[in-house]
């Protein structure tokens, strides 16, 4: 699956006015009325339509630089990402406003285009927190969520209408759900696009509202969702689920479920961007005289040997035992602090050995090091 960035042309550092004018290039070279017939430049043309539509959305745009194509959802479950099967030409079409300026496809008038709807109004976007547990993330999981949104009437199969009835064509535009309006002036004749106000942009109207929706062809239900989460998310990450939010009344896109993952606290680790921190508390003389530990990392117990003469405080690191880094195969590191536990009673043969030792190792005065209060 080739990289956005590459099939757009810029690098990961361009400027949205930068992917802008490569993107509007590939799409004047690539555009189905220029070629005819072509099926390789359609593909072309939609292959950039869909980067375009990733890199020009901030928010897309940050998952895919962390989560790479998992992250929009490309290659994933109908419905994850919006990029199953490529975009539809009246998806692509749809945007051209914002990338030509104003509500025309450049070709229209030139390579004799259709007469596409050129704006598409989009229902509200979900959001939802999903905890997830250390080992959910580390090799990545896939959860099953209920939510409440917004979906097709059953009464009126979303058309708005009293069961027996149907919606009628709108006598104000036509039914194109446009009014065109135009002037003439000194620099010559202008058409002016603008929705109709009678029918919402619809191009129908409803004289019996159905009873169960209020006319608005939408009802709310609790549906369950399948959520692939990848391996290494934190918390604050985001992965968004295209046209999965909320549906709207006839003629809107729906809306995107946008789900924030959260991270659940445990009993010994402390996460810290890809590395996992735990402490050990350990006896004296094994500070001093070494050990090898088994201690729990994130996928099983594990080895560590400490060595001798460990001072309190200090940290062990185990190399590639910390959280798989979302983009790239490498892993963090596990950081072990060790802590010195003193015996606060002893019994008669532990004190007198203690004592024995400190006679052995002389008297020494205490040492004093300076801190630095940040």
């Amino acid at each position: 699956m080739r990289d956005l960035y590459e099939i757009i042309g810029v690098d990961k550092n361009a400027s949205q006015n930068d992917i802008k004018k490569l993107y509007r290039k590939i799409a004047m070279k690539y555009h189905p009325d220029k070629n005819p017939g072509d099926q390789e430049a359609e593909k072309k043309f939609k292959e950039a339509a869909e980067a375009y539509a990733v890199l020009s959305d901030d928010r897309k745009r940050q998952q895919y630089d962390q989560f790479g194509h998992a992250g929009v959802g490309i290659g994933d479950a109908p419905g994850a990402g919006g990029f199953q099967g490529g975009m539809s030409m009246e998806d692509i079409f749809s945007s051209f406003g914002d990338i030509f300026g104003g509500d025309f496809d450049p070709f229209g008038g030139i390579f004799g285009g259709s007469g596409r709807s050129r704006h598409i109004k989009k229902a509200r976007d979900l959001k939802v927190n999903l905890k997830l547990d250390y080992s959910d993330i580390v090799i990545g999981t896939e959860k099953t969520i209920k939510i409440k949104r917004n979906e097709t009437c059953d009464t009126c199969s979303g058309n708005g209408a009293q069961q027996g009835t149907m919606p009628k064509s709108c006598l104000q535009c036509n039914g194109s759900g446009q009014i065109k309006q135009m002037t003439q002036s000194f620099f010559g004749q202008s058409v002016t696009v603008r929705e109709c106000p009678v029918c919402n942009a619809t191009g129908e109207v409803i004289e019996n509202p159905c009873r169960s929706c209020g006319g608005n062809g939408i009802q709310r239900k609790s549906v369950a969702i399948k959520v692939k989460v990848p391996p290494g998310v934190a918390d604050g990450n985001y992965m968004t689920l295209n046209q999965q939010g909320n549906k709207g009344p006839k003629g809107y896109q729906s809306g995107d479920l946008i789900i924030f993952f959260e991270e659940n606290t445990h009993p010994f680790f402390t996460r810290n961007g890809d590395d996992v921190f735990t402490e050990v508390i350990i006896q004296f003389d094994q500070a001093a005289l070494g050990i090898s530990l088994e201690v729990p990392t994130l996928e099983g117990k594990a080895k560590l040997k400490v060595p001798a003469g460990i001072q309190s405080g200090q940290i062990l690191r185990m190399k590639g035992k910390g959280f798989p880094r979302v983009r790239g195969s490498s892993r963090g590191n596990q950081l072990v602090r060790v802590q010195l536990e003193t015996p606060k009673s002893l019994s008669s043969k532990q004190k007198k050995l203690l004592e024995e030792l400190s006679n052995l190792n002389g008297k020494s005065d205490p040492k004093f090091t300076r801190i630095d209060l940040e």
